[in-house]
């Protein structure tokens, strides 16, 4: 039996599979909040975590971060000098500008200028992804682990790996993977 988490795993993070593909026991993958609480990084690869960080950031007035930060992300992966103008004047009309609808808190000498939104490149907001993601990091992410909204989440998780169901399929999945 293969699971979808294996296989995405098997393509995403060989490092983490047996020669024969399967999850190597020396690297068990984390889960949940027990992930997110490794590092901002991998609470902001997961959809679920995401999710959870921006109720937080929302509570604190400050979800324009992580906004910013996703947004910077897409934008690197855009083609195409038209999409890549259009994508960077809306990231710097929404977060950026002295006008913005969610202007993010970055150092006044690292704001752009609109003329730079003329010749877009995929790591024109680089310097500014990076001053928010530091004051996540060093800021919010902290106090998200210690949050409710972290805290229940996590207990719900426990209560759901404590079910006679997840119990079963983990002795099923123990003796695939052990034979």
């Amino acid at each position: 039996v293969i699971f979808k988490e294996d296989l995405f795993n098997f393509f995403f993070f060989p490092e983490i599979n047996d020669s024969e593909g399967h999850p190597s026991s020396s690297h068990q993958t984390l889960k949940g909040t027990s992930k997110w609480a490794t590092s901002l990084e991998s609470l902001l690869e997961d959809p679920e975590g995401v999710k959870r960080f921006r109720e937080f950031l929302k509570k604190e007035f400050s979800e324009e971060n992580v906004l910013f930060w996703l947004a910077c992300e897409e934008f690197k992966k855009t083609q195409g000098k038209k999409q890549m103008q259009e994508k960077a004047k809306e990231i710097y009309m929404t977060f950026l500008s002295s006008k913005a609808s969610s202007q993010v808190n970055v150092e006044g000498q690292s704001r752009l200028s609109e003329t730079i939104l003329e010749t877009p490149h995929p790591l024109m907001f680089q310097k500014l992804q990076d001053q928010i993601f530091n004051l996540m990091k060093y800021d919010s992410y902290s106090r998200f682990l210690k949050s409710d909204i972290f805290l229940n989440h996590q207990k719900s998780e426990e209560q759901e790996e404590n079910t006679p169901e997840a119990q079963t399929a983990a002795k099923r999945a123990s003796r695939i993977y052990n034979t």
